[in-house]
């Protein structure tokens, strides 16, 4: 395992940084932007690229790109829905969400505002129609932003710092153990399945919310 992890990291190490930092945050534009984030793997492309990080200056440069990227998408997406938000969601492409999808979006948004907004960086499905929806409503730009820009700044410094981790991890230990290779799958895996466990909590946590708001306004 250890002679094919290495040949892997050698090749993504082999990017020119600048081109592999910058092919991040095109991924990431794209992941965030309206609904290609549903077919863009935007956390596949940060993880790889992060493990090529050599040291704390290509670090701090992928976070803040992958943070502008995801900006830069989620202001597209935000944009594309104050301006053509409804024809988006009756196009073609809006159809196959499905318009239970895009009503509990509108739900979620119009309840919860900013919080939505944060929290749906950390969603599936959400991430993506969020912004748009959000657009549409009368939620204020710098209000969207405001909300954003931190979550994306978690969602990016996680992420790279993971990558990161596993990779100098493994550089360290392979020359010493042959499991090494296990190190750095065992890394990337756990994390994955947190980052799993914590969509699925908040996910279960935010419809409850719904489901309580529903059932006040039901008793009023």
């Amino acid at each position: 395992m250890n002679e094919i992890l290495t040949w892997i990291l050698d090749l993504v190490q082999s990017v020119d940084p600048v081109l592999r930092t910058a092919l991040a945050g095109v991924g990431m534009l794209l992941e965030t932007s309206v609904l290609v984030g549903l077919v863009v793997p935007g956390d596949t492309i940060v993880i790889v690229a992060s493990t090529a990080v050599a040291n704390v200056v290509e670090y701090v440069a992928l976070v803040l790109t992958v943070i502008v990227g995801s900006l830069a998408g989620e202001s597209i997406g935000f944009l594309l829905g104050r301006l053509f938000g409804p024809r988006i969601r009756s196009s073609r492409l809006g159809q196959r969400i499905g318009e239970r999808q895009w009503r509990v979006a509108q739900r979620y948004t119009d309840r919860r505002a900013g919080i939505a907004v944060f929290i749906s960086r950390f969603l599936p499905v959400l991430h993506s129609l969020v912004p748009l929806t959000a657009g549409m409503s009368t939620m204020r730009y710098r209000t969207f932003m405001s909300w954003t820009i931190p979550a994306c700044t978690i969602w990016a410094a996680s992420y790279v710092g993971v990558g990161w981790l596993a990779a100098g991890s493994y550089r360290e230990l392979s020359s010493q153990l042959h499991w090494a290779g296990a190190v750095f799958v065992a890394i990337i895996v756990a994390f994955l399945i947190l980052v799993a466990l914590a969509k699925w909590l908040l996910g279960r946590l935010e419809a409850r919310h719904m489901e309580r708001q529903d059932g006040d306004a039901d008793d009023d």
